[in-house]
C-alpha cells in the first residue's frame, strides 16, 4: 500500500469520516496506472481512465445496473445536493465584509455590480518586458480582444475547446470580486454551461499538509456535496473548479516533483491535486479557472492553459461613472435627498472628465471603492461611531486588498506584502512629505527601491513587487510636461504610507539599525548564557560569574533606552507637523480631501501657471490614527505590528507638546484639524486632557458638515468641561447640526451662532437647549439668521423658562412687529436678561414702544438695541426721552442723545460696519443717510464747541461709510467678520 493511502487514517477530521463511503460506490474506487502512455511532454490517457476511472469490469448485466445507479445518483444530486450547494454558496459569497456594512447598505453582488474589462492575452505578452509596469500603460494596449466573463470557455481562434483559463491582474483590479460575482451568477442560474461549480481558495489549500483525495477535499469544504462527490470522475458531470489566488501555492509540474494521479479518491497533497487537475490528468472533462497575480502566471506551463485573460479594471470611464452612480445611490446614502446624491455624482463625474489624477486612480476598481467610501464618510455620516475614522477607512482598504498576502510564497522568509510596502513605498512617501514633493522621477524610485538590494532574494522580491503591486500605489503623472514622473495613485495615500513608515519605526539611521540587530543577537546569547552560568555557579562558586552575566545584559538595556528616544522622535515629528505655521490658513483637512475627490469648481489652471505649494496636513493626523487600538489590530493582520507599549510611550511623549501648542490660539481651520486629529487618535484620556485646556473654541467660517459636527461633539464631550466661548459664526449650521452639538452647547457660556441661516426649526432646538436644566449659556448671538415670527415664538418660550441667559442678540433676524410682540409678551417671565438686541428687524413705533415698556418694568434688562428699524419721528422722540436714571432702560436708536453724541455711537457704527457685507446695501444707505441727517440737526442745536467737534467726528465716520458703500469698496468677504456681531 502506498504512503499516500496509509496516510488516510491520519486525517484529523474524523467527524467527516462517514462521507468517505463514496469510495464504496460504483465508479468511485481508486484506479491503477496500468495502460498510461507517456509521449514526450504530453500525457495520453486511456479511454477507461477518462470516463469511468476504476469502474466495474463485470458482465453486461452488472454494468447496466451500475449505469442505472449512476443515473439515479445524478438525478438526486441535481435535485437536492446541488441546489443546497447553490444556496449555501450564494449565502456565503453574498456576505459583505464589515467595511461595506459600516459605511452603507449591504452592497449585494447580485444586485449592484459592474464587471471590469477583461482582455484576452497570451503567455508571450505576459513574459514580454514592459517599459512601464503600470496599470495605465497596460490599459492603453487596447488592441487585444475584449472578452466577457461568460465567454471565457468558448473555443479559441483555432476552434479548440478551452478547459483551463488563467485570469490574472495586478492587486486591486477586482479578481476576487469578479470570482464572487461569477459564483453568485451560477447560483442564480446565469451560467448554464456548468452543472456544478466548486470554488477553492489557494491560500486555504496552502495551509494543508495532510494528503487528501479530491473527493474528500470537496466534501470537506462543501458538506452538501457528499452525494455528488462520487460522480466526480465517474460521469459526464459538467463541473467548474475555481482556484482563487494561485500565487499562494507552490506548484511543481515536473514529474519528479509531483506524481501523476488520475484517481479522485487517491489521497495526495492539495498542491498535487491542483497540478493534476491543470495537467488534465485528473478529471480531464472538468473546466478550471485560475486567478493569479502577474508574477505567478508563469508557474503554470503554457501547454496546460487554454486561454489567458487579463483583468484590466475600469479602463472604460463609463464603467467608472456607472459604478459611482450605483454605489452612491444606494438607500443607505440618505443625505438630504436624491438631489444631493445626484449632485455629488455629477461633481465627481465632472472632475473625472477633466482627466486629472483621480481619473487615473479610478482605473482600479479598488480605488473606486475607496473614493465612494470616503465620500460616504464625508457626506452621509450623521453620527460618527467611535471606531469610524478616516485612518480606519484607509487601513480597512489596505486590509481588503492585502490581508494575509505575502509578496512571494516561494521565498522561505514569506515577507508580508504590506510590510514590504511600508518599508519601500513608505520610505519614498516619507521623503516626499519631508521635501513637500508629490512627483517622483525614475531616479527617485531607484534610490528607494534598488540601492539597498544586495541579495538574489531581495532582487526577486523587488521584481515581484514591480509586476504585482507597484501599479497599485504609483502611477504616471497626468500633468503636461510630467508624463515621465510618478505620483501616488491617491494623494492621501502618500501621507498615509509616510505616517505608517514613521510609526512602525522604519525611519532609522544606520547606527540604529545595526544597534537593533546587535541588541537582539546579544539578548538571545544572554538568555542561553544565563542557563549555563546558573548551572556552573552551583558547581563552581566563582564570584565573577554574576558580574559576567550582568555585563551581557548591559547592551540590550542600553539599546532599550535608545529605542525610547526613537519614540520621542516620533512624538516630536507628529507634534511639529500638526502645528506647522505655514499651513495655518489652508482649508481644513476634510475640505482638502473633498476637493481632491470632487475637484474645485472654476477655470482650470493654465499649464504655465506656477502650482500651489503642496500641503501635507493629513500626515500627522494619520500618524495619530494609526496608533489607535483598532487600527493597530488591523495592521497586525497585515504583518505590521505596533506594540501597545510603543503606542503608550509615543502618546505620553507627545502630550505636553501638543497641549502647549494648542493653547497658542489656532486659526479656525487649524483648530478643526486639531480636533479631527484628537478624534482619529481614539485615546479618550489623551483627548480629555487636551480638550480641557481649550476654554475658547473659535471655528468661525469653517463649514461644519454633519461629519464635522459629530467630530466636534465627540471630542469636546470627552472632557465634559465648561467652554467659556464657542464661536460658530458662518458655519452652515442647521437644526440637525444643533441636535448633534446639543451636549456641547449646553456647557457653553458665550455662544456665537451668527450667519447660519437658522430658521424656526433651529429655534425649536434652541428652545430645548435654553430650557434644559443644565444649560450654561449666558450670551446667545443669533444675528443675521432668518428667525422669523415662528422662531421668535420659540425663543420667547425659552426666555420665559430660562435661568442662565443675560444677553440675547437678534440683530437682523426678520422678526417684524409680530416677532417683537412675541418676545415682549413673554419677556416679563424672564428674570436674568440684561441686554436685548432687536436692531434691523423692520419694527414700527408700536412694537418698539411695547418692547421698551416691558423693559422699563423688567428687573434686570437695562439696554435695548433698536437702531435701523422703521421708527417714525414721533416714535424717535418718545424713545429719545427715555432716561436710565428715571426709566431704568436705555434704548439704542440713534447716534445722538439730545444735543450730545450718544455714548454708544461707536458700538452702533462698528456693528453696522461688520454686518454691511450681509445686509441690503440700499436699505443700509437709507438708514445711514437718516443717521447723518440727525447728527447734523443735533450739531446745529448745540453751542458747545467740544460737542460740535464730537459731532463732526461721528459725521465723518458716517460719511466715509456712505462713500465706501456708494463705490462698492466695503469688504464683502466673510473673513473680515468680527466674532462679536
Amino acid at each position: 500500500m502506498s504512503r499516500a493511502v496509509q496516510g488516510r487514517g491520519c486525517l484529523p477530521w474524523a467527524c467527516l469520516g462517514p462521507y468517505l463511503r463514496a469510495a464504496s460506490l460504483p465508479g468511485a474506487a481508486g484506479g491503477s496506472f496500468h495502460g498510461k502512455i507517456l509521449s514526450g511532454d504530453g500525457i495520453s490517457l486511456p479511454r477507461s481512465c477518462v470516463r469511468h476511472q476504476g469502474g466495474p469490469q463485470g458482465p453486461p448485466a452488472q454494468r447496466s445496473s451500475s449505469r442505472h445507479g449512476l443515473d439515479h445518483l445524478r438525478t438526486v444530486a441535481s435535485s437536492d445536493a446541488i441546489k443546497k450547494h447553490q444556496k449555501s454558496l450564494a449565502a456565503w459569497f453574498s456576505n459583505q465584509p464589515s467595511e461595506e456594512r459600516q459605511f452603507g447598505p449591504s452592497f449585494s453582488l447580485d444586485a449592484v455590480h459592474v464587471d471590469p474589462v477583461i482582455r484576452e492575452s497570451s503567455l508571450e505578452q505576459i513574459l514580454k518586458p514592459s517599459p512601464e509596469l503600470t496599470v495605465r500603460h497596460q490599459l492603453q494596449r487596447s488592441s487585444r480582444r475584449v472578452i466577457s466573463l461568460q465567454n471565457l470557455f468558448e473555443a479559441d481562434s483555432c476552434g479548440r475547446q478551452v478547459k483551463n483559463v488563467v485570469l490574472y491582474g495586478t492587486v486591486g483590479t477586482g479578481k476576487s470580486t469578479l470570482i464572487k460575482k461569477m459564483v453568485v451568477d451560477w447560483c442564480h442560474g446565469l451560467l448554464p454551461r456548468f452543472e456544478l461549480v466548486v470554488p477553492f481558495s489557494c491560500e486555504d489549500l496552502s495551509h494543508s499538509r495532510v494528503p487528501i483525495s479530491l473527493r474528500r477535499l470537496v466534501t470537506k469544504k462543501y458538506q452538501h456535496l457528499r452525494d455528488v462527490a462520487p460522480l466526480l470522475g465517474a460521469s459526464n458531470l459538467k463541473v467548474l473548479f475555481i482556484l482563487n489566488g494561485l500565487e499562494r501555492l507552490n506548484l511543481d509540474f515536473r514529474l519528479a516533483g509531483t506524481e501523476l494521479c488520475c484517481d479522485p479518491s487517491e489521497p495526495i497533497a492539495p498542491s498535487a491535486i491542483v497540478v493534476n487537475l491543470l495537467r488534465k490528468y485528473l478529471l480531464p472533462e472538468a473546466s478550471i479557472i485560475v486567478t493569479a497575480r502577474p508574477s505567478a502566471v508563469r508557474r503554470i506551463p503554457g501547454k496546460y492553459v487554454g486561454r489567458y485573460a487579463e483583468i484590466c479594471g475600469f479602463s472604460d470611464t463609463n464603467l467608472q461613472k456607472l459604478y459611482f452612480q450605483m454605489r452612491l445611490s444606494q438607500p443607505g446614502c440618505d443625505g438630504e435627498g436624491s438631489g444631493e446624491q445626484e449632485n455629488l455624482v455629477e461633481m465627481l463625474w465632472r472632475n473625472l472628465e477633466r482627466q486629472n489624477q483621480i481619473a487615473a486612480a479610478c482605473f482600479l476598481p479598488s480605488y473606486c471603492w475607496l473614493v465612494c467610501t470616503t465620500l460616504h464618510f464625508l457626506y452621509f455620516t450623521r453620527t460618527v461611531p467611535p471606531s469610524q475614522t478616516l485612518t480606519g477607512i484607509y487601513t480597512s482598504f489596505l486590509r481588503l486588498n492585502f490581508s494575509g498576502e505575502v509578496l512571494d510564497s516561494t521565498e522561505p522568509t514569506a515577507v508580508p506584502m504590506m510590510k514590504y510596502v511600508a518599508k519601500t513605498v513608505g520610505k519614498l512617501a516619507h521623503e516626499g512629505v519631508m521635501s513637500r514633493q508629490t512627483c517622483f522621477s525614475e531616479e527617485d524610485l531607484r534610490q528607494c527601491f534598488e540601492v539597498e538590494m544586495k541579495t538574489e532574494s531581495e532582487l526577486n522580491l523587488l521584481e515581484v513587487f514591480r509586476s504585482d503591486v507597484f501599479p497599485f500605489f504609483l502611477t504616471p503623472c497626468v500633468q503636461p510636461g510630467r508624463e515621465h514622473a510618478f505620483v501616488f495613485t491617491i494623494p492621501a495615500m502618500q501621507e498615509y504610507l509616510a505616517a505608517l513608515y514613521v510609526v512602525l519605526g522604519e525611519k532609522k539611521t544606520l547606527a540604529q539599525k545595526v544597534g537593533k540587530e546587535l541588541s537582539e543577537l546579544i539578548g538571545k546569547v544572554s538568555e542561553d548564557a544565563a542557563v549555563v552560568l546558573g548551572i556552573v555557579s552551583k558547581v563552581l562558586p566563582l564570584r565573577f560569574l554574576p558580574v559576567l552575566f550582568n555585563l551581557l545584559k548591559i547592551f540590550p538595556r542600553f539599546f532599550s533606552r535608545l529605542s525610547g528616544k526613537d519614540r520621542d522622535t516620533i512624538a516630536r515629528t507628529m507634534a511639529e507637523e500638526l502645528f506647522k505655521e505655514e499651513d495655518y490658513y489652508n482649508d481644513d483637512v476634510l475640505d482638502q480631501i473633498n476637493s481632491s475627490i470632487l475637484g474645485v469648481e472654476g477655470p482650470l489652471r493654465h499649464p504655465d501657471e506656477a502650482p500651489d505649494d503642496e500641503v501635507f496636513e493629513l500626515f500627522p493626523i494619520f500618524m495619530g490614527g494609526l496608533l489607535s487600538r483598532r487600527n493597530r489590530a488591523l495592521l497586525e493582520q497585515l504583518g505590521c505590528s505596533i506594540k501597545n507599549l510603543a503606542a503608550l510611550e509615543i502618546a505620553e511623549a507627545m502630550k505636553k507638546t501638543v497641549i502647549r501648542n494648542s493653547r497658542k490660539g489656532l486659526p479656525p481651520s487649524e483648530l478643526m484639524d486639531y480636533l479631527f486629529f484628537l478624534h482619529e487618535f481614539q485615546n479618550e484620556r489623551f483627548t480629555a486632557e487636551a480638550v480641557r485646556s481649550l476654554r475658547t473654541v473659535n471655528l468661525s467660517s469653517v463649514k461644519l458638515t454633519p461629519l464635522k459636527c459629530s467630530v466636534l461633539a465627540s471630542v469636546l464631550g470627552a472632557a465634559g468641561h465648561e467652554v467659556a466661548e464657542l464661536n460658530l459664526t458662518s458655519c452652515n449650521l442647521d437644526a440637525a447640526s444643533l441636535r448633534t452639538l446639543f451636549p456641547v452647547l449646553l456647557r457653553c457660556k458665550v455662544l456665537h451662532l451668527q450667519l447660519n441661516s437658522l430658521g424656526p426649526d433651529a429655534c425649536e432646538e434652541l428652545r430645548a437647549l435654553l430650557l434644559h436644566a443644565q444649560c450654561a449659556v449666558s450670551d446667545l448671538r443669533l444675528s443675521n439668521n432668518p428667525v422669523g415670527v415662528q422662531g421668535a415664538r420659540h425663543l420667547a418660550e425659552a426666555l420665559a423658562g430660562n435661568r442662565s441667559l443675560s444677553r440675547l442678540s437678534l440683530l437682523h433676524a426678520a422678526l417684524g412687529d409680530r416677532g417683537a410682540e412675541e418676545i415682549a409678551w413673554r419677556l416679563p417671565e424672564n428674570q436674568q436678561l440684561q441686554e436685548l438686541n432687536l436692531g434691523y428687524n423692520s419694527l414700527t413705533d408700536a412694537s418698539a414702544l411695547s418692547v421698551v415698556e416691558v423693559a422699563k418694568k423688567h428687573a434686570t434688562l437695562d439696554k435695548v438695541h433698536l437702531y435701523f428699524n422703521d421708527i417714525s419721528e414721533e416714535g424717535k422722540r418718545a424713545l429719545h426721552s427715555l432716561r436710565m436714571e428715571r426709566d431704568g432702560v436705555r434704548a439704542l436708536v440713534f447716534l445722538t442723545a439730545g444735543t450730545d453724541v450718544s455714548d454708544y455711537w461707536s458700538s452702533i457704527l462698528s456693528t453696522v460696519q461688520r454686518n454691511l457685507p450681509f445686509w441690503d446695501r440700499e436699505r443700509v444707505r437709507q438708514h445711514l443717510a437718516l443717521l447723518l441727517q440727525d447728527l447734523e440737526s443735533s450739531r446745529r442745536q448745540t453751542g458747545n464747541p467740544w460737542r460740535k467737534a464730537k459731532f463732526l467726528r461721528v459725521e465723518s465716520e458716517v460719511k466715509r461709510m456712505l462713500a465706501k458703500l456708494q463705490h462698492g469698496t466695503l469688504a464683502r468677504g466673510r473673513q473680515d467678520v468680527h466674532r462679536k456681531v
